[in-house]
């Protein structure tokens, strides 16, 4: 993550804080930022220097004015007029990290081969909640590599009790036995 997209989400998710709009302004960026992944050409629109600046703070404008908190939408034209608007997911990522970390919340993503029942993603939640001490926000992403089993990524570490690690574990360890 660069700098300037953390001094500038910094400052919009401190001005949120403080009014009290932080759940809500992150729910508008983390929904705004999913829309410009979807219309990459929107985004390059509004990074062209062939495009005028007033151009393409007219289209933020009829895009977003009054459908998102005036704090959103002025951050999307700040981004653009300093030309930043490519640092938008950037920008949301370390709005929502320094909203977790105010709220207590641990993002947690588990992957699996096929997906948690609802009953196995509430064991996880809560034995994860338990070890930590904060409110789980659990992802489950579905990778047939794993063949089976869990590897469960949080806080920058990952926890692999995959089939898939366990037999290149197997692998290794026989390959070092075999010399």
């Amino acid at each position: 993550m660069t700098q300037t997209a953390k001094n500038y989400a910094d400052a919009l998710y401190e001005l949120a804080r403080d009014e009290g709009l932080d759940e809500r302004v992150m729910q508008e960026l983390t929904g705004v930022n999913a829309l410009f992944a979807a219309n990459p050409d929107y985004v390059r629109l509004l990074s062209a220097s062939n495009v005028r600046r007033e151009e393409q703070l007219a289209a933020l404008d009829e895009a977003f004015s009054g459908r998102v908190h005036t704090y959103v939408c002025s951050f999307l034209k700040l981004l653009c007029e300093r030309h930043h608007i490519r640092e938008l997911p950037n920008c949301a990522r370390r709005f929502r990290q320094r909203f977790n970390a105010d709220h207590g919340i641990l993002e947690a993503s588990a992957v699996t081969a096929r997906p948690l029942t609802d009953a196995q993603r509430e064991k996880l939640t809560a034995r994860l909640a338990g070890l930590t001490g904060k409110r789980v926000d659990l992802e489950n992403r579905v990778d047939p590599t794993v063949l089976g089993g869990i590897r469960l990524e949080y806080e920058g570490m990952e926890l692999d009790g995959t089939v898939r690690a366990r037999l290149d574990g197997l692998k290794k360890t026989l390959s070092d036995t075999a010399l």
